[in-house]
């Protein structure tokens, strides 16, 4: 499983603040291009965000689903990619003296993506939500210090 380790200046709830507008998932998630809806009572257990991935013209439509949610401490949805598959994805929030520490951990668990080798998958996630990791940093720090 990937993981990936952030301290960010802000507080677990700004990280939360983020998390729990589904609106803002293209921003902060790395390959998600645009949102076209989100359930009503996101982000509660069950509930799903509907956005593409991709580049456009080449944007594919799915969904997120989340599985556990405990803020300010723990959310953890599965994000769908198809024809790739999909991923279950862990935040973990704690605090930090610096602000926060955000635990990002990812591991296919459905479709094409969980034939490829962890060895040759896992380096490719890492680098990806060390990406993600930093843009969730930079939303929430940046809402925190506008508000």
């Amino acid at each position: 499983m990937a993981k990936n380790v952030r301290i960010i200046h802000c507080t677990p709830e700004d990280v939360f603040d983020v998390l729990r507008d589904g609106w803002l998932y293209p921003t902060w998630v790395v390959g998600a291009s645009r949102m076209r809806g989100e359930d009503p009572g996101w982000p509660a257990v069950g509930t799903e965000i509907h956005h593409s991935f991709g580049v456009w013209p080449f944007v594919i439509n799915d969904t997120t689903t989340v599985l556990e949610y405990d803020e300010p401490r723990r959310m953890v949805i599965q994000a769908r990619g198809w024809p790739v598959g999909e991923a279950r994805v862990e935040v973990e929030v704690e605090p930090h003296p610096r602000g926060c520490r955000v635990t990002l951990r990812e591991n296919p668990v459905k479709g094409p993506g969980t034939l490829v080798p962890g060895f040759l998958a896992q380096p490719g996630i890492w680098v990806r939500n060390h990406e993600t990791a930093r843009r969730l940093g930079w939303v929430a720090a940046g809402r925190a210090r506008s508000r």
